[in-house]
């Protein structure tokens, strides 16, 4: 989440502090060090059915900080048993072993300290982050304590007040707006439009698309979405947040259809120039790309946009991998199959 914010309100974070992250949970090809999905959901099994049981969360207190105090162990224990009921411990766990965050890191372009202990069992994540986010501070400490706020935390907050102060003199003399955003941008038109417009004639076809417009125009004020372009009978939009970005398309996708007509969509999250207030660059175009794979009535999205939204009750199949044209390489694309509540 916090990583998700950085990138997308660059102006209002003056700094980001990474403490024993990981961007994904799962073992991928280019993530090796992330565990298996089977591994996943028997850790989230015994979860479930230890959560807050004394011998849980004295075995979590002591692979979180095996070297504290009594004190600081009973604290910890405490938080632990108070942070979260059963059912709410092992959904977050569902959740998190759905994020992946890793496209997002080269987006963050604020001061960022990256920090984890030698031996915490997270060293290989926090190196992958310190090495994908620009111009970032990687600090490993001694020892295997996960929890940085127990135990010796002097060293830790010592880098800590130093990074803090640095940062907020570098940006208490910038003066210039970041010119870089993470944004999720969407893509829609009319299915059929030619021939529609034949069907109808001009005067008629001129109703449908001023009730069209009214509507996708409704549902980017619902979504608090910010209308770019508008071409045709097609629209350009960008969000600040990848889940209602989905949930705005479908919506539109739904209302239509009382207008007796399509729309095909598409969506993708990605590093956006700003320019005029409007966004531009590589990632406007994947996501225009993105929706001419659409079929009519489909709202499809890049796997970036679905690693995003995990938890947020969204649900999707899989659609294969397309070539998009002009962008390099294979793209995994996902139809919305349910948006969830919004």
């Amino acid at each position: 989440m916090s990583v998700l914010f950085a990138a997308t309100y660059p102006e209002r974070v003056w700094a980001l502090v990474l403490d024993g992250a990981s961007p994904r949970s799962l073992w991928a090809p280019d993530y090796p060090w992330g565990a298996s999905e089977d591994e996943w959901l028997q850790s989230i099994e015994s979860r479930g059915r230890n959560w807050g049981t004394p011998e849980y969360v004295a075995s979590r207190v002591e692979g979180l900080a095996g070297s504290a105090s009594a004190e600081d162990k009973a604290a910890l224990g405490v938080m632990i048993r108070q942070s979260a009921s059963p059912g709410a411990a092992v959904e977050l766990a569902r959740m998190n072993m759905s994020i992946d965050v890793r496209h997002v890191l080269p987006s963050v372009r604020v001061p960022t300290l990256v920090v984890n202990r030698m031996d915490d069992g997270v060293a290989p994540d926090s190196r992958y982050i310190a090495e994908h986010i620009p111009a970032a501070l990687h600090l490993e400490l001694p020892g295997s304590d996960h929890a940085e706020f127990v135990g010796d935390c002097k060293p830790f907050m010592k880098e800590l007040e130093q990074f803090l102060n640095e940062a907020w003199e570098a940006r208490t003399g910038a003066e210039t707006e970041p010119d870089r955003v993470l944004a999720t941008v969407l893509f829609t038109d009319i299915v059929g439009s030619t021939a529609r417009a034949a069907e109808l004639g001009d005067s008629g076809w001129r109703e449908l698309v001023q009730a069209h417009h009214g509507l996708v125009r409704r549902q980017l004020a619902r979504y608090r979405g910010t209308e770019i372009d508008t071409a045709g009978d097609g629209f350009f939009a960008s969000f600040d947040g990848p889940a209602r970005a989905i949930r705005c398309a479908c919506a539109i996708s739904e209302g239509v259809r009382e207008l007796g007509i399509e729309i095909r969509a598409g969506l993708h999250t990605g590093e956006c120039e700003r320019i005029d207030n409007k966004v531009g660059g590589i990632a406007v175009n994947i996501g225009a790309r993105v929706a001419a794979e659409a079929a009519s009535g489909e709202v499809l999205v890049s796997s970036t946009v679905k690693d995003l939204v995990a938890g947020s009750g969204i649900q999707f199949r899989e659609r294969g991998v397309a070539e998009l044209k002009g962008v390099p390489g294979e793209w995994r694309l996902f139809a919305v199959e349910q948006s969830g509540p919004s």
